[in-house]
């Protein structure tokens, strides 16, 4: 222990040792981020490419994809030769082919027409057994991490689940959190269920016929969206093919409305409504066209009808259609096309259908006719245009249906390609309706349900939270009435949400932050926002909520030296090692120069996991098992295998010896918080002697406090010990040499001032203040702070060379034109970044030459102090991206985005 400096560089030797160890372990097989062949969403043999024989034990053969959604029939060869089905009898399947038809109105045969159990040339030598189906092709339910998990199931006659396999997730939890074993059970439960039970996450309601399944701790979200992916997959096949009956529904009862609307009128009331997709949600380069923008609406309704065809052609399309039978318009422009370029006689239209609930219509040649001329007036130009019959005795034009587009999207980041689809809601009008819209329980959204399940916790959880933030907003109350050898004011109420965050939130809640729910929010801004994503875990979102608005207050070390589950943990195995006999053993602090050296780890751990990202998530993830909280609340030490149990134990151990050394120097999570602290609006108080006298300095346990007495905000974890100082007028130096005085005099003791001097006894005459008269007005304050915040330069920059303040102002109108391309999405995020990194760094640079300085406290004020480079480069990257943040959102409410989008975009930056 004589040699701090050696054993804290050993000590990072085993870290990194670990964490490769970790790593390694950590990228064997699996399915996460599992490649899957291109083939899989388009080739009609679905069985040639993944284990279907996994889902459907006994079969030996599979049919090639059919019927929308798709599916595959399973076989197996008959045992004997006497014609006997083993999963049916002879005459069950014709029973179930002679019974009402399906979803499409087709009797009980697959939708090529051949009778179940047979095979395609007609020998009866297999039997049909069940269906295998891949998720992806029948629903698209993002999971916690905003993509699908994409999973295969099997299915027998019956609509007994037979198989479940997941062929492809990407849930950070289920990388190297928690085993992918503990899904393989969860999809097990499935094993043996009717897909058309009511079958829910978590405890079971045998009295509501509900089926409870066992969730997996730490990943709820994952396995809600699973649940619902494995029962509306197997529930739209079983319609499909005839095991559950479809859902009839009353048909629409129109109203007697007189006249004629126009195509405005038409789209405001909702008569006609639009899908359009632009190439940018296809992963195409942005264009001047849409990728496509479709009008559609309902033709049956005698008004929307005779408004859009005219009165003749309506009358004329309403004698052609059937009983059952509903005609829909539809027109469009756009670089793709509705009818679909693979489209041959007698086959389908395959990039449209109609979804109403979990029944879906697809069009063949039949079902389409030419539409060529919308009457209403106002009508736009359109380059293709049809009239699409649905032929189906359960659709209804009373109940709420979709209209959905499948196109062919590109990742940006990995290039694969992936059927995604697009959809749009179409509803008549209430007024077209004999009494209204019937009254229709949309089912709940992923988040909503986990928020209604978790209420007490939640309640709890925000308890904690405004107590946190109520305790610490005291904290000068606390502070004063504690003193250097008698802090349990201060202590005790830390203690006990320490105590809370550990138990409470990290074990039972497993509300713990972490590093890569910064990097998916970051991804999130520059490629897709979803909401349902951040809200699909309450307790990580509110946590979030609440870090933010507390960083802008006081900084990073509310968080991390309060309410972190980790770090409180860390804080607290300093402690009771203390208390039990190791404190001679123990090191306070490393000497200042090494440890100024150190604590700039978390800010390069955290530039690569940042750089990772944009390379590959899945790599950034596993990089981010850096942080021991999975192992240490999600997973649990003991469940991980040896090399993070090693990593764990080694900072656990270190953590009785050094106080908190992961959060002080490793942790990503804590330098990320840090960059934004600069921004705090509240810092601790100091004194003018407090740089001379480093009393505070010496007794800092984040050696926060630097030899001229400023105190790091990104680096102080606010423990408050230099407030309790800051008052004692027996610890710290100007207060006890002043008592002191007065005592030896026999002067009277005033009270300690919010200034942290004692009150004088008599006061000083009031001088006329010239703060008034020195106060800006609010426009010239306004102004200034516009100038100071946007641009670096000052008076100074006159004094460089021409050349140089060329350059420097056509870099900033270089930049300023890049990220407003980018914005409007003309140019790729990538170039974005770089040339805002390269903005930032010129910025830097050009600030410290002409404005050196940072404020002190609110924004709101001017109390200015000499920066750092470190305080000018954490000021500089988040102001620039808190600008950028401002101005995307200010400009894409404003419409401004849509404008933009027609600006020539820089071709040479490709």
């Amino acid at each position: 222990m004589s040699n701090p400096a050696g054993l804290f560089s050993r000590f990072l030797t085993v870290l990194c040792l670990c964490c490769a160890w970790g790593l390694a372990a950590g990228a064997e097989g699996g399915s996460y981020e599992a490649p899957l062949p291109a083939q899989l969403a388009t080739d009609p043999d679905l069985c040639a490419y993944v284990p279907c024989k996994d889902v459907m034990p006994g079969a030996d053969s599979f049919s090639h994809r059919m019927g929308k959604p798709a599916y595959v029939e399973a076989y197996r060869n008959k045992k004997d030769g006497h014609g006997e089905q083993k999963g049916r009898t002879e005459k069950d399947s014709q029973s179930n082919d002679n019974g009402s038809d399906n979803g499409n109105g087709k009797n009980k045969k697959d939708g090529q027409g051949r009778q179940k159990g047979r095979t395609d040339n007609g020998k009866d030598d297999r039997e049909l057994i069940g269906y295998v189906f891949l998720s992806t092709d029948i629903v698209d339910i993002p999971a916690y991490s905003g993509k699908p998990v994409v999973t295969l199931i099997g299915m027998d006659t019956k609509g007994i689940v037979t198989g479940v396999r997941v062929l492809r997730h990407s849930e950070p939890i289920l990388l190297l959190g928690i085993p992918e074993a503990e899904l393989t059970k969860f999809i097990k439960q499935y094993v043996g269920k009717f897909v058309g039970s009511k079958i829910e996450v978590g405890a079971g309601k045998p009295d509501q016929g509900v089926i409870g399944l066992d969730a997996i701790t730490g990943a709820t979200v994952t396995v809600i969206a699973e649940n619902q992916v494995v029962l509306r997959s197997g529930l739209a096949v079983a319609r499909q093919v005839g095991i559950i009956e479809p859902t009839i529904r009353p048909q629409a009862k129109y109203k007697q409305v007189e006249g004629k609307l126009d195509w405005g009128a038409m789209v405001e009331e909702g008569s006609i409504q639009r899908l359009k997709i632009d190439t940018k949600e296809v992963g195409m380069p942005r264009s001047a066209l849409p990728y496509i923008d479709i009008y559609f609406g309902y033709l049956n309704e005698p008004t929307v009808g005779r408004s859009v065809l005219g009165d003749s052609v309506y009358q004329s399309l309403m004698s052609r259609l059937k009983p059952g039978d509903h005609a829909i318009f539809l027109i469009a422009n756009g670089v793709e096309t509705f009818k679909g370029s693979g489209f041959v006689r007698g086959g389908i239209y395959d990039r449209v259908q109609v979804s109403q609930d979990m029944d879906t219509s697809t069009f063949r040649d039949l079902d389409y006719l030419n539409l060529y001329r919308i009457e209403a007036a106002g009508a736009p130009a359109y380059r293709e245009s049809a009239i699409f019959i649905i032929r189906s005795q359960t659709f209804s034009a009373a109940y709420p249906w979709n209209l959905i587009f499948l196109a062919n999207k590109m990742d940006p980041q990995t290039g694969g390609r992936t059927f995604v689809n697009f959809s749009r809601e179409y509803w008549l009008p209430d007024r077209y309706l004999e009494g209204g819209r019937p009254e229709i329980v949309q089912p709940e959204a992923t988040w909503v349900t986990v928020w209604k399940s978790r209420k007490i916790e939640i309640g709890l959880f925000l308890l904690w939270l405004i107590a946190s933030g109520t305790v610490y907003a005291l904290r000068d109350k606390l502070v004063r009435r504690s003193t250097m050898k008698d802090t349990r004011w201060k202590d005790y109420p830390r203690y006990l949400l320490w105590i809370i965050s550990i138990g409470f939130v990290g074990f039972y809640l497993l509300a713990v932050p972490s590093i890569t729910q910064v990097l998916t929010w970051f991804h999130s801004i520059l490629f897709e926002w979803k909401w349902e994503l951040f809200l699909s875990d309450p307790f990580i979102f509110l946590f979030w909520v609440f870090i933010i608005i507390s960083v802008f207050f006081w900084g990073r070390g509310m968080f991390c030296g309060w309410m972190c589950p980790y770090g409180s943990l860390a804080e607290l195995v300093y402690h009771v090692a203390g208390k039990v006999g190791l404190k001679r053993y123990q090191r306070h602090l490393l000497p200042q120069h090494l440890h100024d050296r150190l604590k700039w780890l978390k800010y390069g751990i955290f530039a690569i996991l940042i750089a990772v990202s944009f390379y590959s998530m899945g790599m950034a993830e596993k990089l981010s098992e850096i942080e021991p909280f999975k192992t240490t609340f999600l997973v649990g030490a003991w469940n991980r295998t040896w090399p993070f149990f090693t990593f764990w134990a080694v900072l656990m151990v270190a953590s009785v010896f050094f106080e908190r050394p992961f959060c002080k120097y490793l942790c990503p999570l804590g330098a990320a918080l840090a960059i934004p602290s600069t921004f705090r609006w509240w810092g601790l108080k100091r004194k003018k002697e407090c740089g001379p006298c480093a009393a505070c300095a010496v007794g800092c346990g984040s050696q926060a406090i630097d030899a001229a007495g400023r105190i790091d905000q990104r680096e102080c974890l606010l423990c408050l010990d230099c407030q309790i100082l800051y008052y004692d007028d027996h610890a710290c130096p100007p207060l006890a040499q002043e008592r002191k005085r007065r005592t030896k005099a026999g002067e009277p003791l005033t009270a300690v001032g919010p200034n942290g001097y004692f009150i004088p006894i008599v006061p000083a005459a009031g001088a006329p203040s010239s703060a008034a008269a020195a106060q800006q007005s609010l426009p010239a304050f306004i102004g200034q702070e516009f100038f100071d915040h946007l641009f670096p330069w000052s008076q100074k920059v006159v004094k460089q060379p021409r050349l140089l303040q060329a350059i420097g102002f056509a870099l900033a109108a270089l930049v300023t034109w890049v990220w407003v391309l980018g914005a409007a999405g003309s140019i790729g995020p990538g170039i974005v970044l770089g040339w805002w990194l390269a903005w930032s760094v010129y910025e830097l640079v050009v600030r410290m030459r002409c404005k050196p300085y940072v404020k002190e406290g609110p924004w709101w004020g001017r109390n200015l102090r000499p920066a750092s480079w470190a305080d000018m480069a954490s000021y500089v990257a988040f102001k620039n991206l808190l600008i950028a943040a401002a101005l995307f959102l200010v400009m894409k409410g404003t419409g401004v985005l849509d404008f933009l989008q027609d600006l020539p975009s820089l071709q040479w930056l490709y």
